[in-house]
């Protein structure tokens, strides 16, 4: 029996990466992966947004062999252990502090909706509300909860059950130049409206899975506002576009906004390993002991990787604005493509180093992906159709990976839509 056919005979249906990338890999270092017949593939994927410091980085290895080899604590529940002392007074000095932010840190484990659920139940218990207002094409996780709030109808529809408790109301720009702030105020506060007044909102300042649709700062700050106004607690999912994705540490920085509540997932490990939290305004703690709770609360292999890439990269600015100058270049050469290819590939979205491309044609973006893969480049769409070809490499990418990564979709985009000469006065790009 060969390697593949063991997960054809035993693996359930509901694997979906694995069916767009059918290669069986076995080793991985920064931005590269390899199968395991040698063959070499640049990673744009990076484990979906969990990978921002790259596979298998060598300064959070380090800690995690050092901490395993001290026979130090694995799996504490919610008990104290110096690994969650330290990851504690890491986000406290290096994040927290001096963005001036105030926030106490729920535990959740081990994954992104286990946060989201948290925060969801949270702010009802708190406000003693149910409803809670989501925004189109958000994505907040696949647990019920979670689920009810987030848009995607292929999710929804797995739930087997009727997804209650959220009303949808639509993000910047849904309806082009309308102000959707103002069209939520109007029916949140008009009693004859028939939506309820809600425990929260809960947003995704730059949506991933949505299509890397990036909300202005504007938009952020009217919708804070209204919350303050409304006492509606905001809810802020950084789970994808937090640790440093957009530039940042956290996404909603620039816009100069306070969440009430902000949850954390993926990369907040840094080395691939499950770990949530749920951030809470200080006053808004009134959970009872055990009132939530979860197994894997305490992965201390986690605590010691997030506080390693706190400490390694967040210290200074100068990881942040290394990010921004990848993100200016990256948003550069994209936009040189969607030049060239117009009017098959119509924009580029998104912030920082969370960006897409949208295609005309969802079909022809998938075709895209696949030749990409061919020839060694490992990147996925999103979107309401899955037209957006979306880049999440890791943070840690360098110049020249970049280039050679967008140079291989540049190439596969010039198989689909046709070859028209590059511009290579502006861009070093491979010859064919």
């Amino acid at each position: 029996m060969t390697v593949m056919e063991i997960f054809e005979e035993l693996e359930s249906n509901v694997q979906s990466y694995a069916r767009g990338y059918p290669r069986v890999f076995s080793k991985a270092r920064g931005s590269e992966l390899w199968d395991q017949d040698g063959n070499r593939y640049l990673d744009f994927l990076a484990g979906a947004g969990s990978l921002n410091y790259g596979h298998n980085n060598p300064v959070l290895k380090r800690a995690l062999l050092e901490h395993i080899e001290s026979d130090a604590i694995t799996h504490s529940l919610d008990f104290h252990t110096v690994a969650k002392a330290r990851f504690l007074e890491a986000m406290r000095d290096i994040i927290l502090e001096p963005r001036g932010l105030d926030y106490v840190i729920q535990f959740t484990g081990p994954t992104g909706t286990n946060a989201v659920e948290a925060a969801l139940k949270l702010a009802r218990k708190v406000t003693d509300r149910t409803n809670v207002i989501s925004f189109t094409n958000g994505f907040h996780g696949v647990s019920v909860g979670s689920l009810a709030a987030t848009g995607n109808k292929h999710h929804r529809g797995a739930a087997g059950v009727p997804l209650y408790g959220t009303s949808v109301m639509p993000y910047d720009r849904y309806f082009g130049d309308v102000d959707t702030v103002d069209y939520v105020e109007r029916l949140i506060t008009d009693p004859s409206s028939g939506v309820d007044l809600p425990a929260a909102m809960i947003v995704e300042t730059v949506q991933g899975e949505g299509g890397t649709n990036a909300a202005s700062f504007a938009w952020l700050q009217r919708l804070e506002t209204l919350c303050r106004e409304q006492n509606i607690l905001l809810i802020v999912d950084d789970i994808q576009a937090g640790c440093g994705r957009t530039g940042s540490f956290f996404s909603f920085e620039p816009a100069g906004i306070k969440p009430d509540i902000v949850t954390m997932s993926k990369s907040l490990s840094g080395y691939g390993l499950p770990f949530a939290i749920t951030m809470i305004r200080p006053d808004l703690d009134e959970w009872g002991p055990g009132e939530h709770n979860g197994t894997f609360r305490g992965n201390n292999h986690a605590f010691v990787t997030a506080t390693a890439a706190l400490e390694h990269y967040w210290r200074t600015p100068d990881f942040a604005n290394e990010v921004q100058a990848k993100a200016d270049y990256l948003t550069n050469r994209l936009q040189t493509m969607v030049t060239r290819f117009l009017p098959d590939v119509l924009e580029v979205r998104g912030r920082g180093m969370m960006r897409g491309i949208r295609c005309a044609d969802p079909k022809r973006a998938a075709a895209v992906t696949k030749k990409a893969f061919e020839y060694g480049l490992i990147i996925e769409r999103s979107g309401p159709r899955d037209e957006v070809i979306k880049f999440l490499m890791p943070l840690t990418t360098s110049l020249a990976e970049i280039d050679e990564g967008l140079d291989i979709l540049e190439r596969a985009l010039a198989d689909e839509f046709g070859t028209v000469e590059i511009n290579t006065s502006t861009f070093d790009v491979a010859a064919d």
